[in-house]
């Protein structure tokens, strides 16, 4: 065949697609596994951290999540739901659904040292996009143990600082219920105080937007779990 034909051209183009294209695809199905697993071990590690668990590898995280955490999805009404995995549930797209539509995970941590904590998943919208988090409850169902946020792409040294356990360690016993009330914590300007009597916790500094994120964030994903919060509480 010419070399130089516009045929081997373009039988040479194609070989060179179809060649690449399978290679590319035979690595991509090889590495998906692996993929997988990085990605749920960052998931745990998220959780984990929520309860200030001791953390290490990948391996180490997935043996200690195995061991101390269980999951458990429940609807608006606090009733458990057979044959859900909280691990599964997306709470990105449930957060778009009405409240009683929602399939609401929880995770029980499990652990001799610090007793039993209820971990709820957040999601929300902060100035540059997505950012996201656990909640850590005692057993009473009101009292923040630990908290774990993250971002998507929030300025570094403003928004972003909601990563930073500076921020975080702020949520460290405050109230979901007062005077037997619900009220999800919020996030307000340094210096000011609510409009209500919810617990608070001061915002970052230039992260205006971020902050009400995170506090919009917690009440819209809090709400839903009012009832199997209170009767936590009530227990």
């Amino acid at each position: 065949m010419n070399k130089q034909s516009n045929t081997y051209t373009i039988v040479y183009i194609t070989i060179l697609v179809i060649v690449v294209g399978t290679a590319l695809a035979w690595v991509a199905t090889a590495l998906k596994p692996e993929q997988s697993r990085n990605a749920n071990a960052d998931k745990m590690k998220q959780i984990l951290s929520s309860v200030h668990a001791p953390l290490g590898d990948n391996k180490q995280i997935t043996d200690l999540f195995e061991k101390n955490i269980t999951g458990i999805v429940i609807n608006q009404n606090g009733d458990i739901q057979q044959n859900e995995d909280a691990f599964d549930i997306n709470v990105a797209n449930q957060i778009k659904l009405n409240a009683d539509e929602r399939k609401l995970p929880v995770y029980i941590y499990n652990d001799d040292n610090v007793g039993k904590k209820y971990i709820i998943p957040l999601y929300g919208q902060g100035l540059w996009g997505s950012i996201w988090g656990y909640l850590a409850l005692n057993s009473d169902g009101s009292t923040i143990y630990g908290a774990y946020f993250s971002h998507q792409g929030e300025t570094p040294g403003l928004g972003a600082e909601i990563e930073k356990s500076e921020f975080q360690k702020r949520f460290d016993g405050k109230q979901l219920f007062k005077d037997s009330q619900f009220r999800p914590i919020t996030v307000v300007k340094a210096g000011q105080h609510p409009a209500g009597d919810e617990d608070y916790v001061d915002g970052i500094s230039g992260g205006t937007i971020t902050s009400k994120g995170v506090a919009s964030m917690l009440k819209n994903g809090l709400l839903p779990y009012k009832q199997f919060l209170q009767n936590l509480s009530n227990n």
